[in-house]
């Protein structure tokens, strides 16, 4: 099914996280001498877009959800992978994940956000109006404008 409009934004933002995934497959076994650089990446990433994109789902996503019987038990496991993926971004943090931890978290990361995108999105488009999924995407627009505005254009005052 095409993504509605509504849904792009967090559905690009699951391209850049699986593309982080993707890497660390491709680049697995990781060497010890690699850990330190991978986590400060992921760290990166979490401080930069995850973490912002996975409170715009808490706020406003998954509460729409729950709107939906058949949705609610999707909702908490998504809700609970969320919880388990924080932990593995703060021992990231602490420098406190090894190769096998890194490996785990692209394949718990992978699955989540592959959940997210076929069943979840999925099920919303079916089930909302076009009027609700454009108010949601106003309201995910709004919670997850640091991230849109920090990716929107580049900063010239750098250059």
């Amino acid at each position: 099914m095409l993504r509605d409009k509504n849904l792009v934004p967090l559905s690009r933002q699951h391209q850049h996280a699986l593309a982080l995934c993707v890497r660390i497959e491709r680049a697995s076994p990781i060497a010890v001498s690699d850990l330190a650089s991978w986590q400060e990446e992921m760290v990166e990433h979490f401080r930069s877009e995850i973490g912002i994109h996975f409170a715009a789902e808490e706020q406003v996503l998954f509460p729409a959800a729950r709107g939906f019987a058949e949705l609610v038990l999707v909702v908490e496991e998504l809700i609970a992978e969320h919880g388990e993926l924080r932990a593995m971004f703060e021992r990231a943090t602490g420098q406190k994940l090894s190769a096998g931890d890194l490996r785990d978290f692209a394949q718990k990361l992978s699955g989540h956000i592959r959940k997210e995108e076929r069943v979840l999105f999925e099920h919303l488009q079916r089930l909302m109006k076009a009027e609700e999924l454009a108010l949601l995407g106003v309201k995910l627009e709004e919670a997850m404008k640091d991230v849109t505005q920090a990716c929107a254009w580049p900063n010239r005052s750098s250059d």
